[in-house]
């Protein structure tokens, strides 16, 4: 079985692009195909080839990504994967519009569906600087959706991260999806049951991570909190701590993993549609204070990994935090937890009974429970 991997862009190192690596890792033969590549601001893929569209000879085109939007699906539609049995697509956006042979199999796992058109707004406003350029984008964006139901389509099998994402594929795509949680790379982390006075934020700062209310929160508290990671909204919010909260910017892999393990809780406060940051902070034996929708319904566990908060205001968060202040924790069953569920290993166990079921034409006999219960 020939198998080829594509990915929307590889230009950035976030959730999606983690999740990634670890397919190419578990299959070191596959060929990998993306619309742009930038090594130097992305995944690691040591010696492996990467195939790129003709995006790539733009100049400019892997930093100012995206701004190529509207050229996406005629990229990735000209690649060429005839000779492939198979194709893995990891996708929140383009890479599930690849071509394939008519007796190929196309399995997408999507992070989400394409959201900069189906939540426009809401997209926007963690992006200042194209919201002026809605008035000559939105009518290009009402087109691009017609386009992307249509490439939609395209794959036999969608995978889903979260229950909140299969809905969201069912309703939008009509396409019913298996879930499957998606793992971390455990090794990453260290666990520790001593943990130090202060509280940590690991988030891009933009408008949709909700770091605001947090920040007021920690003001009102007084309580030490430490946020790494940087992005627009950063200025924005220093100029709104006191000096409790301190911004480290971007932090290394190595010194992330120190600060989760020892961090009294890791703040979640955004509407995350799954959310690695959550699972991260448990293999550290951190518990999670979150907002209770979304990815995290599938992940934390009330009171044994987290607590959840179920408004974004300042109010909300304060007292989940004066709450998590009272609770004896179980640093240990917090991790086991974790390595019981959201293990590389366990991740693919699923993964491989899958690609075997589609390859065989034998979706149909996976067991019911892998998929999400949905009305027709």
């Amino acid at each position: 079985m020939k198998l080829a991997l594509v990915h929307d862009y590889l230009t950035q190192r976030g959730g999606a692009e983690r999740v990634f690596e670890m397919l190419c890792k578990h299959f070191p033969e596959a060929d990998i195909f993306t619309s742009l590549y930038a090594p130097d601001r992305t995944i690691e893929l040591s010696d492996r080839v990467v195939q790129t569209s003709g995006l790539q000879n733009i100049p400019g085109a892997t930093r100012y990504f995206r701004l190529l939007a509207p050229f996406y699906y005629p990229a990735f539609r000209s690649l060429d994967l005839q000779d492939y049995d198979l194709i893995i697509s990891s996708s929140s956006s383009f890479a599930k519009g690849v071509r394939k042979r008519p007796d190929a199999r196309h399995i997408c796992f999507c992070h989400n569906v394409t959201r900069f058109l189906w939540d426009t707004q809401t997209y926007l406003r963690g992006f200042r600087e194209y919201q002026s350029l809605y008035p000559v984008i939105g009518p290009v964006f009402e087109h691009m959706k017609q386009l992307d139901l249509t490439y939609a389509e395209e794959p036999d099998l969608y995978v889903a991260n979260s229950t909140t994402v299969a809905r969201r594929i069912k309703r939008i795509y009509g396409k019913q999806a298996i879930t499957i949680n998606y793992p971390i790379d455990d090794s990453k982390f260290i666990f520790s049951n001593k943990k130090e006075d202060f509280y940590l934020v690991s988030s891009r700062m933009i408008s949709y991570k909700r770091i605001d209310i947090i920040v007021e929160a920690f003001n009102w508290l007084g309580w030490p909190l430490l946020i790494a990671g940087d992005g627009p909204e950063r200025k924005r919010l220093e100029a709104r701590a006191l000096p409790n909260i301190r911004f480290l910017g971007h932090v290394s892999d190595r010194e992330r993993s120190h600060l989760m393990s020892k961090a009294q809780s890791v703040i979640v406060a955004a509407l995350e549609d799954y959310g690695l940051v959550p699972i991260e902070a448990n293999f550290s034996g951190t518990p999670v204070i979150c907002f209770g929708v979304g990815g995290v319904l599938d992940t934390q566990v009330p009171e044994l990994t987290g607590l959840f908060f179920n408004r974004q205001t300042p109010d909300a968060v304060q007292s989940a935090l004066l709450k998590a202040h009272q609770t004896d924790w179980n640093y240990a069953a917090i991790r086991e937890h974790a390595m019981n569920h959201f293990t590389e290993k366990v991740f693919f166990s699923k993964v491989d009974r899958i690609v075997e079921a589609v390859h065989k034409n034998q979706v149909n006999c996976l067991p019911q429970s892998t998929w999400l219960p949905l009305p027709a």
